[in-house]
Order: structure tokens, then sequence, then C-alpha cells
């Protein structure tokens, strides 16, 4: 029986890889039969019964602030409200032509610092007092940055810049900064790239983009169909505004989705589908689309899918081949195609700050330049004052 003994320890070796042996315990003394062996064995494979199958890769799961728990903390204002729904109405009445001022959203390429931030809008709204009648300025005012692989990933996950993602700070942050903007009077723009950002902060945004990386996403293009204000879909990243007229055709449409309601609870979302989309070209992987011959043809695109026409015109990313100081450039050839008669151009966005450049980030915050990019390089604000006053100037 000894040897009987010894096959069945070999038997169970053998099998090492797909079972696990909980318990086993072996007689020392001559075996009899083998009733006498006590084999308590977990078997994997087919007849897994106790392995992970759920969360295998994830690390910790935290606690969330509710929606409406950090609109109670920080609370919508009136003077706040009355900004954001006078920039939704002002936007919705330049992409329906009823106002023929050009729309510019200027502002850095992301929020990394809240007092820069405010410096900055207040800078911006004392110069959209001396441009108003021809120009309305929306400041640009980012939190969510999409990466094409790894990398900061905006001021709403990690507001310490040093890893420790913590988002509900970054949303306490990101609403403080945009309702003491907005109660400046200064309307507000931003990228929406989680889904369940919008409950914690859109009533305080006039204007919102899809970025060239999301608008192919049915995600995304579902949640803009529910979003309350205006909404930019910009082309693929591949330079394709076809990417982005479908969006649109998509976005317009009422959508049933999976989302969460304002106390954090999952829901069913049923939108009506959002009326006011349009095209951002921001350029492409094959170079810039800012010219007229692009824009025409981007236009006909919309034309074909039954869309509006009415586009803006990104003067970063691939229209300025991620050089800052190409924007200007594209901005003015923009602004003289809108002089020369193109009033389907609605709009352009400029990446702008305090000071020219970009920075990258070392864990140590202080250490940082004021008013620096740490994403994308941006225009100073003297450039940013120059060719704003420029367009205004040569503007009808």
């Amino acid at each position: 029986m000894c040897i009987m003994r010894q096959r069945i320890i070999k038997l169970l070796q053998r099998h090492a890889n797909s079972c696990r042996v909980s318990k086993l315990k072996l007689p020392s003394h001559p075996l009899t039969g083998f009733s006498d062996f006590r084999i308590y064995i977990y078997i994997y494979g087919e007849t897994m019964k106790d392995q992970e199958t759920l969360d295998v890769n994830i690390q910790e799961v935290g606690a969330l602030i509710s929606p409406s728990k950090l609109g109670n903390q920080i609370p919508n204002s009136s003077n706040a409200t009355k900004a954001v729904l006078k920039g939704r109405v002002d936007i919705q009445n330049i992409l329906t032509s009823e106002d023929d001022r050009l729309l510019v959203i200027a502002g850095p390429c992301s929020v990394h610092n809240t007092d820069e931030a405010l410096d900055y809008s207040k800078k911006l709204i004392e110069l959209s007092e001396k441009v108003k009648d021809k120009i309305l300025v929306v400041m640009r005012v980012y939190f969510e940055k999409p990466r094409t692989t790894v990398g900061w990933k905006g001021m709403l996950y990690d507001p310490n810049l040093n890893d420790t993602f913590d988002i509900n700070l970054g949303l306490k942050k990101a609403r403080e900064l945009l309702l003491k903007i907005n109660e400046s009077g200064m309307p507000t723009a931003t990228e929406f790239l989680d889904p369940i950002v919008p409950q914690y902060i859109a009533d305080l945004v006039s204007w919102a983009a899809i970025g060239a990386r999301t608008t192919e996403s049915q995600t995304h293009r579902q949640m803009a169909s529910g979003l309350s204000m205006p909404v930019g879909f910009k082309n693929g990243t591949d330079g394709r505004a076809q990417t982005a007229v479908d969006a649109l055709i998509a976005a317009r449409a009422p959508q049933s989705f999976l989302g969460i309601d304002h106390e954090g609870k999952s829901s069913v979302i049923h939108t009506k589908g959002n009326p006011y989309g349009h095209l951002v070209l921001r350029g492409g992987n094959q170079g810039p689309n800012f010219r007229a011959e692009s824009v025409s043809e981007a236009q006909s695109l919309c034309s074909a899918g039954d869309v509006r026409p009415q586009l803006m015109v990104d003067c970063s990313h691939g229209n300025s081949n991620k050089d800052h100081r190409l924007q200007a450039p594209a901005f003015k050839d923009v602004v003289q195609q809108r002089v020369d008669g193109n009033n389907n151009i609605i709009g352009i966005m400029i990446e702008s700050n305090m000071n020219p450049g970009a920075q990258k980030l070392n864990g140590n915050a202080s250490s940082l330049e004021y008013g620096v990019s740490v994403t994308d390089a941006c225009i100073g604000w003297d450039e940013t004052e120059e060719i704003l006053n420029w367009a205004y100037d040569i503007l009808p």
C-alpha cells in the first residue's frame, strides 16, 4: 500500500498547476485502504469554484462624493447662474446666425493651479469687455486631459500634481474655480472626458468639447446628447472630419445609456438629444485643416450629413503642429476667412496662458514656473491680447 500512497502523492504533484491542495493529511502508518486518506482538494480549471473572477486587477476601491453632496457644499450662485445661461444663449445664437459675433474660446491647455487660472480670468474678462460688440470671449477651463499613452490626466484626477489621485479634492477645486470665474461674469468652456463628470460641474459650463480621441466613442456621443450646453466635436486625430459629422448626427438624437444620477446612484439615462452640436477643426496627423480649402471641404461634409455647417477652428494641436508659435498665424488666417465672407466660421479656439511655452511636472508643485502650462505649450498673455485686438480691428 506504500506504493499506492506514493502514486497518489505523485498524482497530486502532477496536477499542481490545475489543483490547489487545501489540506492533505496522510497517515504515517502503513495504509490499509483509501479510507485512511483525508484529502480536501479544490479543483481549478473546468470545475473551478473558488477562483476570483471579479476585480482581479483592481488594487483599491475608494468612496466618491455624490454630485448632490458636492453641489450642496459648493452651491451655484445667482450671479454664476446668470453668466452660465447668458453664455449658453449667446453661443446658441451665434450657431443659429442670430448673433453675428465671432466666438473665441481662450485659456490654458489645462488648469493645474487655480490661483493662476483666476489671475488669467481677470485679464481675460477685462479684454472681453473691450471687444464684446464683435467678439464673444469664453474662457477655456480644462480639468481633464486625454492621454495618447500615459501622463498627468488633469487637475480633476491629480490636483496635487504628485500621483496621489485625490479625485474628491479635484472635483471640489474644479467646481470652486468654475463658480468663481462665472461669478465674475466670464462664461466657461471645458472638455468632458469621463462620462460621470458632467453631473458634478456641468451646471457651471456654457460650452463643452468632445476631444479628438473620444469623438468616435459611442459613450461620449450619448453623453453629449444629454448635455445642457452647446457641444463642439473635434475631428479625429487622423484629421478626418467625417468622424465628427457622424458624432453630431448621433448626439442630436435621443439616447438611452448607463450613467449616474445626482445622488451618485447607477441609473438608466434617457436624453432628448442636443440640437446645438457643431464641428471643431483641430488638424490631425496629416497636418493642419484650418485653411480655406479644408474648411470648405468640412462644411460640405456637414451639409451632406445634414448637420449644421457652422464650425469652429482650434488653432492649437494639429493646426499648429503642436508649436504654440504657430497659433497666431493660424488664428489670423481663420479671421481673414471670416472677413472675406465665410460666416459659417463661427468660432476660434486658442490655447493661451499667462506666460508662453510649457514646463514638465516634477512632483514638486511649488517649484513650477508661474503661469506656464504643464501640458501643451500655450501662447502668452501679451500675444493673446495682441491677436484679439487685431481681430477686433479687422472684423466688420
